[in-house]
């Protein structure tokens, strides 16, 4: 079961999320993209996001590249995390540039 859409505590996870991405004007479309995206790192990580170290963010993009994940979704996951580690969770020591790496360009 996925971290961020179960019944239990990590539910209000994704309701603070979505409030916080609400509140910002994010349309429906980058809402559904941001939370598919947290959803698959925390499948990545079989844990709540929110006890995300670096480390699992590290692992995380390098199991990205090793599976030969396009350049749009490894941005839309960069800009997905950035966005909850940085804004939802306020962990600015995870949402730094350097921790989650810098999105393609190419």
């Amino acid at each position: 079961m996925d971290a961020i859409t179960s019944q239990t505590p990590s539910n209000s996870l994704r309701d603070r999320m979505l409030q916080d991405m609400t509140m910002r004007g994010f349309g429906e479309h980058t809402q559904k993209d941001y939370i598919r995206h947290v959803r698959r790192f925390a499948s990545f990580l079989g844990k709540s996001p929110d006890l995300a170290t670096i480390e699992d963010l590290r692992r995380f993009q390098i199991d990205q590249h090793e599976r030969a994940v396009g350049p749009a979704s490894i941005n839309g996951a960069v800009s997905a995390l950035r966005f909850l580690f940085g804004i939802t969770l306020k962990r600015p020591e995870i949402e730094d540039q350097r921790a989650i790496g810098t999105p393609f360009v190419g």
